[in-house]
């Protein structure tokens, strides 16, 4: 190739170079000025037209996040906290008890099984369970004919042997016949004379009576049934009084007296209480367990408490008469320490309280709150001092007023 040629071919090599470069750079200058690439729409760069590196740089600082909010000289959000919606009962002074408890089964004390005492097959019966009877009534009767004829045969014996002593009576004295047997129709008449009261007895037993009045519990026998001696008819139990046995330790009963008022509740409904006495205080101490039996006498119970109810008897410890009542609703424990929120000027103010004696819903507040005051017993889980709180009125707020008829256990 001549020189010519070389030349000519060096001139365009530089020429397509040349316009690369200009291309690349105008390029570049539109990515550098696009909106909405490291500046708002329509902006410039902060510092700029610059190399590319200015551009990613003022990219990232600007699009990290939306700006934050202002914050007021103690560098909290100024914006206030919603109240709080929350529920208030009044604190109130009133009597608070400590009881001892126990439970035990409510038992008749006159409950009797009744037996046959002759033999017969059953012929009537007059009572089913849960009849209410009175003492000698008639519950059932057996077969009578098999009685009647032997008490016919006793009868007609004893009138024989009456009619012999009688002839001998006349004859000892005539001298006709000895004394040895004037001695034998005398005995001969008594014996008839037995034997008569035995058939009258075996026949009056076919007739069952209730030993006392009550209910009959149970029924045993069957009608067209034959029964002997022993077999078990009826259970009769007498409701007045219903009592129950429990036992405490030596410590408790050392205070106790006969006589002394308890609360009996029934664990079927809780609702259903009635009051009792003690009647009996055992005079000596299990050795094995260390306890004193008591016996204690349910006073009027209710008609839907039957023998066999199992119940909790509450003899009262102790009472302070004016308390200071809290609701156990408002009061929190953590660990040793309990605490409640108090209503006050719209705000909550967080007090610690120390507690004494529990009965039911309610605490005794020996310090801490003050009677009157509104303590917080709903909505308080989220509270903190001063938490600000908006006082809605709920019909589950306790009543401190009233009186608190479930005593506490133990």
């Amino acid at each position: 190739m001549n020189p010519g040629s070389r030349r000519k071919r060096a001139l365009v090599f530089s020429m397509v170079l040349l316009v690369l470069v200009v291309t690349a750079s105008a390029a570049g200058l539109y990515i550098y000025r696009k909106p909405g690439v490291g500046t708002a729409q329509g902006q410039p760069a902060p510092n700029g037209p610059g190399p590319p590196g200015a551009v990613a740089l003022a990219s990232t600082k600007t699009t990290g996040g939306s700006a934050p909010k202002d914050k007021d000289e103690n560098g909290k959000n100024g914006e206030e906290k919603a109240p709080v919606p929350v529920s208030v009962a009044a604190i109130a002074t009133g009597p608070v008890s400590s009881y001892i408890s126990a439970t035990a089964n409510l038992v008749a004390e006159s409950e009797v099984k009744v037996l046959a005492e002759a033999e017969g097959r059953v012929a009537e019966l007059h009572v089913e369970e849960g009849s209410r009877i009175g003492k000698g009534q008639v519950l059932a009767q057996l077969v009578r004919e098999d009685a009647e004829i032997a008490l016919k045969k006793t009868q007609v014996r004893l009138e024989n042997a009456r009619i012999n002593f009688e002839r001998a009576q006349q004859e000892v004295a005539d001298h006709l016949i000895s004394q040895e047997q004037f001695d034998k129709d005398h005995l001969d008449l008594q014996i008839a004379q037995q034997e008569l009261a035995e058939a009258q007895w075996r026949l009056a037993k076919t007739t069952i009576r209730a030993p006392f009045g009550g209910r009959v519990t149970e029924r045993f026998m069957k009608l067209g049934q034959h029964v002997r001696p022993g077999d078990q008819l009826f259970t009769v139990s007498d409701f007045d009084p219903l009592i129950a046995k429990i036992f405490l330790p030596e410590k408790d009963v050392y205070w106790l007296k006969e006589g002394r008022e308890v609360r009996i509740t029934l664990k079927a409904n809780e609702q259903t209480r009635f009051s009792g006495r003690i009647r009996q205080i055992s005079p000596v101490v299990d050795t094995a367990t260390g306890t004193v039996k008591l016996t204690i006498e349910a006073k009027e119970p209710p008609a839907e408490v039957r023998p066999g109810a199992f119940v909790t008897i509450d003899i009262v410890r102790t009472t302070h008469p004016q308390a200071i009542l809290l609701p156990r609703e408002a009061v929190i424990r953590e660990l040793q320490d309990a605490y409640v929120f108090v209503a006050a000027g719209g705000v909550a103010e967080k007090r610690t309280v120390a507690l004494g004696l529990e009965e039911g819903g309610r605490f005794e507040a020996l310090s801490g709150v003050k009677a009157g005051e509104q303590v917080i017993v709903a909505g308080q889980g989220g509270l903190r001092q001063g938490s600000p709180i908006k006082v809605i009125p709920s019909p589950e707020a306790s009543d401190l007023g009233a009186a608190a008829d479930h005593p506490a256990r133990g």
